[in-house]
């Protein structure tokens, strides 16, 4: 007895088929990592990263109470 299958089934793509896990996802999923890489390797200002010093110093005194 075969099996017949749907029309969704056989139209679904090979993701292995290009070498390409995410198949058509793939270019997106580049480019997220592109720009998370670029996002990532960006120096924090100046004043951002005196406030985020400010809060570490504050959290101990707060911990206290």
């Amino acid at each position: 007895m075969t099996r017949q299958t749907s029309g969704a089934a056989s139209a679904r793509p090979n993701r292995l088929r290009d070498g390409e896990p995410l198949g058509a996802n793939s270019e997106i999923g580049r480019k997220l990592k592109q720009y998370y890489d670029e996002l990532v390797s960006d120096q924090v200002p100046d004043r951002f990263a005196q406030l985020l010093s400010q809060l570490e110093q504050a959290e101990p005194e707060q911990q206290k109470d």
